[in-house]
């Protein structure tokens, strides 16, 4: 329990490092990149020109950030699981099929990007249209984890609310960012309101890493923990 406590703990501070690495990457070197404007033919250049730091990019913040999800899930679970069985079984199993999601998005971008310069010498004429319906694929399979992760954390952040496992505060934390994430998925009107839990991500990943760095055999605080 201890070793893998501490383990969970690393993959913590792992995925808050692979969003905050994504996202310095997108604010700085690949903002090019996310320039809604840009052309086909643009973009095309910049990918060839910039194609192994696009690759550690896409790599790091799906792959990485997916293995690191998994250790956290089961973490989790292995933490929550005597105090609220059936909340931690179904929050690690919406963790391990949001990692699985993650893992998709990741390859299919991946390789989708590889594919593209292969056309770009063969048939330009064709990259266009594939890359747009692969935004879509992709689009569509971001908001599907999205939704899970946001679900995960929501749960998980209950389950050790109820059960006093974490501090107050970092579990109404989670409940509150995967609220707000559920809502901007499912209305889209309010999307911008999912963007809390894209950021309020990291910060829960850096308190939940830090705390079961700390304390790697902390169990519950209430000696009549609720089983849900």
């Amino acid at each position: 329990m201890k070793t893998f406590q501490k383990a969970g703990g690393i993959s913590a501070l792992g995925a808050a490092a692979t969003y905050l690495f994504a996202m310095g990457m997108a604010a700085t070197v690949l903002n090019p990149m996310m320039v809604s404007t840009l052309s086909i033919q643009d973009y095309m250049s910049f990918l060839m020109s910039n194609r192994i730091l696009v690759f550690i990019w896409h790599f790091s913040m799906y792959l990485v950030n997916g293995l690191c999800l998994i250790v956290l899930a089961f973490a989790l679970y292995e933490r929550l699981k005597s105090a609220s069985p059936r909340l931690a079984a179904i929050g690690a199993i919406l963790g391990f099929i949001w990692a699985v999601f993650v893992f998709l998005s990741g390859l299919i971008t991946i390789y989708s990007n590889e594919s593209l310069v292969v056309l770009s010498a063969n048939q330009p004429a064709l990259i266009e249209p594939i890359k747009r319906t692969l935004d879509m694929i992709t689009s569509g399979i971001d908001s599907s984890d999205k939704f899970l992760g946001c679900l995960w954390v929501g749960l998980s952040s209950l389950a050790a609310f109820r059960n006093k496992i974490f501090p107050k505060a970092i579990n109404l934390f989670g409940m509150v960012i995967g609220s707000a994430g559920l809502i901007g998925t499912l209305v889209p009107v309010l999307g911008f309101v999912s963007y809390a839990f894209g950021v309020g991500a990291i910060i829960w990943w850096l308190a939940i890493g830090i705390l079961m760095l700390r304390n790697q055999e902390a169990g519950i605080i209430d000696k009549t923990p609720v089983r849900v």
